[in-house]
């Protein structure tokens, strides 16, 4: 090869060095773009499981004296209940008859559920915590709502 063929070499592999570069540098910035939005759209729909279910087997344990035995059963029903209408929430805002019709049905097996596992009387109690409407600050509205 003579030289100015390996300066042309040098440069067509400089080049497509740089371009193949540049293109990595684009796809990780773009799969870090997507990442963000997911996380961006999880923090959006506003519910954190854990948390609500915490918050909310606080204040079921209060209001409807829930045993020992009860208590890790109402727990798993609950989170699993929150852990479903998560996978939904975006309905609410896209297609809402969907949502409403999706919530209608995990609401019936909730409380399906939780009357095997409440006596009446704390079934019956527990229908009444249904707050009026949808508040952020009760806690409960993401069991009715």
């Amino acid at each position: 090869m003579n030289k100015k063929m390996k300066k042309v070499f040098f440069i067509l592999t400089l080049s497509m060095g740089v371009m193949f570069s540049a293109n990595a540098q684009i796809s990780t910035g773009s799969l870090q773009d997507v990442a963000k939005k997911a996380t961006s759209a999880a923090s959006a729909a506003g519910i954190d499981v854990n948390s609500l279910s915490s918050g909310i087997l606080s204040k079921l344990t209060s209001s409807l004296a829930l045993t020992n035995t009860q208590k890790p059963q109402v727990s798993t029903l609950i989170t699993t209940f929150l852990t479903q209408k998560s996978k939904i929430l975006s309905l609410s805002t896209t297609d809402k008859v969907k949502y409403a019709a999706q919530l209608a049905g995990l609401s019936s097996t909730l409380q399906t559920k939780l009357s095997t596992v409440l006596t009446a009387a704390q079934f019956t109690k527990f229908l009444n915590l249904k707050p009026a409407t949808n508040t952020s600050s009760n806690v409960l509205s993401q069991l009715f709502y």
